[in-house]
């Protein structure tokens, strides 16, 4: 049971429907900031106002390769770090007896929009039929809104916090986590932590692990009217990523965790990117794959690099060519390691309870096949964390990206209850 008064509770909820045509317009003007992984300056710009015009302490900073070097595997090399500020905003607390600090987590960066012919909606933020459409509206620029509009919810509905609360806006998620890290190196921490990446509102207390691969095969060029004379490495290619998806079946059918086997596909393993030959009429003589492998809470990035690679030197093997012209793995990019908490721990129990005041309803508690920042704040910064927030997974990196407008009130709703309870009022 939440110890929020039903007064309390009444004055928060007032305040959100209050403040509603406030928060899609917040929204819409961060959606409006285009801020692709690595170009997240312009976007951080409004968020620090934000911050500001709200009396929190704000700190920004950039990253840096220095700071960084350590931690490569997690975050993976950057081609810049210069324009690309984290943003932490801090409401000090009253202190007093049983204060705890918070932490709310969210990055802003984004995925580009893709073939701008795919959108029937703005890429650049549109509001029709109860949802905001647009590149981030829902991964995660609405997470960041349900921090910011929890915050303004308590404030009008003049509740004071015991505890800190901190408000992270990080950059570089998308491409391994770099804010994320840095934020933790810089000593922003809290006793627990939420990550409003879009859940669908479940609670999410575990996320897979994925590292991302480069294979590069190598061919015998040769003229296409001559074909046989060459060898193709699409062609070397071809039973390589057959047998990948082969052992993603035979994972699925012999690994196991409570909360990943109602999943179709638990282990999922994608090719994204395939780029063979130079020429139409010449049998390409070279191929590189990059893609992802996914894998449970429980198995690490080195091991699952090494059963990879071992994987794919027992394919190449049984090919002639390829015994001697070994395919290349690399590990590109950042390395996203799993993530698990219990569901009975306290800030789990505490969001679960205020979500079922807010809604009349138990959230269902899932994991996710996809990697989140969570396992950093975990890891790198010690901090229990949970995932929770609007908006459905299914719905983004993709044409008309959406968030349903009713769904993210309650999400705002749930975690203003959660933060006042938490923290202390």
């Amino acid at each position: 049971m939440t110890t929020i008064s039903p007064e309390t509770h009444h004055a928060i909820h007032s305040a959100i429907a209050d403040r509603r045509q406030a928060t899609i317009d917040l929204l819409l003007s961060l959606v409006a900031v285009p801020s692709v992984t690595g170009t997240e300056g312009a976007v951080q710009a409004v968020v620090r106002s934000a911050y500001e015009q709200r009396g929190l302490t704000v700190d920004a900073w950039e990253s840096s390769r220095e700071e960084i070097e350590p931690y490569l595997i997690h975050v993976g090399e950057q081609e810049r770090y210069e324009g690309r500020p984290s943003v932490v905003g801090r409401r000090h607390g009253t202190g007093g007896a049983g204060s705890r600090s918070l932490l709310l987590q969210g990055h802003i960066d984004t995925v580009d929009w893709g073939e701008r012919d795919h959108w029937t909606r703005d890429p650049a933020g549109e509001v029709h039929d109860g949802r905001v459409y647009g590149r981030g509206s829902a991964d995660m620029k609405g997470g960041i809104v349900t921090h910011i509009a929890a915050l303004d919810a308590l404030d009008e509905a003049g509740v004071e916090l015991r505890g800190d609360l901190l408000l992270a806006s990080c950059v570089g998620e998308e491409d391994g986590g770099l804010g994320a890290l840095s934020t933790m190196l810089r000593g922003h921490r809290a006793a627990a932590a939420i990550v409003t990446e879009p859940t669908n509102l479940a609670l999410v207390v575990a996320h897979g692990g994925s590292v991302v691969f480069r294979i590069t095969v190598t061919g015998l060029s040769a003229h296409g009217g001559s074909r046989n004379q060459g060898v193709s490495a699409v062609e070397k290619f071809i039973p390589i990523f057959q047998e990948l998806l082969r052992w993603e079946r035979e994972r699925n059918d012999t690994l196991h965790h409570p909360l990943y086997d109602h999943l179709e596909n638990k282990f999922p393993i994608s090719v994204g990117l395939v780029r063979a030959g130079t020429w139409a009429s010449t049998v390409p003589e070279s191929l590189v794959a990059e893609g992802r492998l996914g894998f449970l809470p429980g198995e690490t990035i080195e091991a699952m690099q090494a059963a990879a690679e071992a994987k794919i030197r027992a394919i190449a093997m049984q090919d002639p060519w390829l015994r001697g012209h070994p395919p290349q793995v690399e590990w590109i990019g950042g390395q996203f390691a799993s993530a698990e908490v219990s569901p009975e721990e306290p800030i789990a129990r505490v969001l679960a309870e205020s979500h079922r005041l807010v809604t009349g309803a138990t959230p269902t508690v899932e994991a996710v096949t996809w990697g989140a920042d969570m396992r950093l704040l975990i890891e790198i910064g010690g901090i229990p964390t949970i995932i929770f927030g609007a908006g459905d997974v299914r719905n983004v990196h993709c044409p008309d990206e959406f968030i349903d407008i009713d769904h993210l009130l309650t999400a705002i709703e749930t975690l203003a209850v959660t933060i006042a309870e938490w923290c202390g009022t």
